[in-house]
């Protein structure tokens, strides 16, 4: 089962939805940044709810971060998502070792902390990007993504995210879901939502049991008439380059590079997201100060 989105709207109009099946992109973040469990879970969720939040912008060519920094042993974790729901991310500090509510369960939200903030910032083409933060509920990421719909743009949604973690360490399954409710929709609405969430239960169970994300879709919202709007795959994606990374040195200044090029003599710089390594000769440092004229 590969991983994708499925968005899909109410048939009487009163609820959009989007759901991801993401083992496979949950699984190659964990083997990049060669992250423990509970940092596997945590980025897991986090790029999951980029990346469905991405794939929701009307926007083309716009992307969607979420910066989450809770004062917990996990540091920053970080997700980018652009339009269609491809993701890449990182956590600061990848190794923190096993911490668990109960035998098999891990604690993200005590990894995570909710000593911080959660931040998101969509790029939809304009100038500058729209900002929106909130205090940390939890910290186990889906509460403090469907908080931060209701406070900064007033939007009532209910978000779940699992991630399965093998004894191997390796992932075994990964989904979620969004439900929005859309302006008009009634308490008998909200009621019927709020049992379907009820009755699906913990999404790591649903996803045990094999559900992919329609799976899901169909399960939570069984009181409603569905219409599939878009399915589509999805993957963890790094857009870096050489040419990108030699622009980033660029944007250093003409005495940052030079000083760099006085002191080390070269340049080794290593992508965040997918851990690729650029090296620069001294020549090529050269290069790229003479273009700067």
């Amino acid at each position: 089962m590969s991983d994708e989105i499925v968005r899909a709207i109410t048939a009487d109009g009163s609820a959009k939805v989007v759901a991801i099946s993401g083992r496979d992109l949950v699984e190659r973040a964990r083997n990049i940044h060669t992250l423990l469990p509970v940092a596997t879970a945590a980025l897991g969720r986090t790029l999951m709810g980029a990346s469905m939040m991405g794939d929701m912008l009307k926007e083309q060519n716009g992307a969607v971060t979420i910066q989450i920094k809770g004062g917990g042993p996990l540091g920053t974790v970080l997700a980018v998502s652009d339009c269609d729901g491809n993701v890449r991310g990182y956590v600061q500090n990848p190794h923190v070792e096993l911490m668990e509510k109960a035998p098999g369960k891990l604690d993200v939200g005590a990894a995570v902390g909710t000593d911080g903030t959660l931040t998101v910032l969509k790029d939809i083409g304009l100038k500058e990007p729209y900002v929106g933060s909130i205090h940390l509920l939890s910290g186990e990421i889906a509460d403090d993504l469907a908080m931060y719909f209701v406070e900064s743009e007033q939007i009532p949604t209910a978000c779940a995210l699992g991630v399965l973690v093998g004894t191997d360490q390796s992932v075994t399954a990964a989904g979620g879901y969004l439900i929005q409710l859309l302006p008009g929709a009634g308490e008998d609405v909200i009621d019927r939502i709020e049992a379907g969430v009820q009755r699906l239960g913990p999404v790591s169970r649903a996803l045990e049991r094999g559900l992919d994300a329609e799976g899901l879709l169909r399960e939570v919202l069984s009181g409603f008439e569905l219409e599939i709007l878009e399915k589509h795959p999805v993957e963890y994606r790094c857009y870096c380059s050489r040419e990108r990374v030699s622009r980033a040195l660029i944007s250093m200044g003409r005495q940052e590079l030079t000083s760099l090029l006085e002191e080390q003599g070269e340049a080794e710089l290593t992508c965040q997201f997918c851990d690729k390594i650029y090296h620069f000769t001294s020549r090529e440092l050269q290069a790229l100060l003479d273009e700067m004229g």
